[in-house]
């Protein structure tokens, strides 16, 4: 069996990184221990100290939905970087096709999805040009739940933005795959369906936003009724000392030059509303099973410290690294073990830290996050749907920035409380919000 298995699949139950679930093969209450500690303390007293902890392993076999994509590529390059622990065996990209086939060129998946079915016959027909041979081309939705539950996968990287991830990633939980989530749509739009599975399934999931990532690692040090409370860390975006007054006349270019990370162009702009912040909030409450109020916002603008975990002694423990994606990726692919890497922080440029409270007012859409988390599950679709609708227009030149969080507004007020049933009844819920958010933008109604 592979290290990268716990040693029984009753250990790789207890060690979901929910920090709140129970530790069913001790039989100990929620309140007693958190996954990630519990864990830690079993590794240690089966680990020979000093010993490499990869020695033996086997290479852990890959599937990637959203390859293409910044985190898909960050992942790619971290299994070139380490070809005797992890290998791509599937591939899920979207419409990027030049990109996907340099990927099936390289990596020679056992499978590939891309977006649509035109793209997929391109596809076939330039993998056969190049030679390659053996790899299965699919497409569409259900493309990406092909890749997803592969029998041949380990581990799922979900890093499809957006909902357009989510049934693939509910596949791969219900094939009992662990999954590493980079994509916090999945959580905030269907996390109670998703964690019930994770459960149900013995599933490990293993955060990949660094923030939730952070969390992850801090929590490994105590128990989960030891947790006073979680700290995310925001940069603070473009426009934390930006002027209110000139809110009104910000641009998409300006709204796209984040000050810290390269990333897409939507969570780009969620950052700069700082709704990206409060979708973490939510996923937070859903992986490490807090209330709302538990989970804390700081702005930290040197994204140095990447979040922390308060003590009910009054310690707080704090996660520091480079702000490279790599890192929380290449943890959540090794978990429970750490691979060295070259991901190193410099110590001496640790000069100053400054921390400050979000401003609400500059900022609506932290505190529209924080009100959907605590009403209903499909407040939190509403939240999400109503935004990326909102976003799109505000980067096509159809709405204000701060009419982004006027259309969330509009639809969260709009929405019934409720927590769907079924992946098919979250996906309707986003349909109804999408229209709704739409609705408000053409009438004028969001400014």
């Amino acid at each position: 069996m592979s290290i990268w298995r716990s040693a029984s699949r009753g250990d790789s139950k207890a060690s979901r990184c929910d920090a709140g679930d129970a530790i069913k093969t001790h039989k100990l209450p929620v309140t007693e221990t958190c996954a990630a500690g519990r864990l830690l303390a079993e590794n240690r007293s089966a680990a020979h100290p000093g010993a490499c902890i990869c020695e033996n392993v086997e290479v852990k076999k890959i599937a990637l939905l959203g390859s293409t994509g910044s985190i898909g590529q960050s992942t790619l390059s971290l299994c070139e970087s380490h070809p005797d622990l992890f290998h791509p065996v599937a591939l899920a990209a979207g419409s990027n096709i030049d990109e996907a086939v340099a990927q099936c060129v390289r990596w020679r998946p056992k499978v590939a999805s891309i977006a649509t079915e035109e793209l997929a016959d391109q596809l076939e027909t330039r993998l056969k040009a190049s030679g390659v041979t053996g790899v299965e081309v699919v497409y569409g939705t259900a493309g990406t739940v092909r890749v997803a539950t592969l029998p041949e996968a380990d581990f799922v990287v979900s890093a499809i933005v957006g909902v357009a991830g989510l049934e693939a990633t509910y596949a791969a939980v219900l094939s009992g795959k662990s999954v590493g989530l980079a994509n916090k749509e999945c959580l905030v739009a269907a996390g109670d369906l998703i964690l019930a599975a994770a459960r149900e399934h013995n599933t490990p999931l293993l955060p990949i936003d660094s923030e939730h990532n952070a969390i992850h690692q801090c929590l490994r040090a105590g128990a989960a009724n030891e947790v006073k409370q979680i700290w995310l860390t925001a940069s603070g975006g473009p426009f934390r000392n930006t002027p209110l007054a000139e809110f009104a006349h910000i641009t998409p270019a300006q709204a796209l030059k984040h000050p810290t990370w390269v990333m897409g162009r939507r969570i780009t702009v969620d950052s700069a509303t700082m709704l990206n912040k409060g979708l973490e909030i939510i996923e937070a409450c859903r992986l490490f099973n807090l209330p709302p109020e538990r989970v804390k916002v700081t702005v930290h603008p040197q994204s140095t410290i990447h979040s922390l975990v308060e003590y009910i002694d009054g310690s707080i423990l704090a996660q520091i690294s480079v702000t490279d994606m790599r890192l929380p990726i290449l943890y959540a692919m090794a978990w429970p073990e750490r691979v060295a890497s070259d991901l190193t922080f410099d110590m001496t440029a640790l000069k100053q830290l400054d921390f400050q409270e979000p401003d609400f007012e500059r900022f609506p859409c932290l505190r529209l996050a924080y009100e959907a988390a605590g009403a209903s599950q499909n407040h939190c679709i509403a939240l999400n749907a109503a935004d990326e609708i909102a976003v799109e227009a505000f980067l096509g030149g159809k709405l204000s920035f701060q009419g982004i969080a006027r259309t969330i507004e509009a639809v969260l007020a709009l929405t019934p409380t409720g927590s769907p049933a079924s992946i098919a009844e979250v996906l309707a819920s986003d349909v109804r919000a999408r229209q709704r958010a739409s609705e408000a933008i053409a009438t004028g109604a969001a400014g």
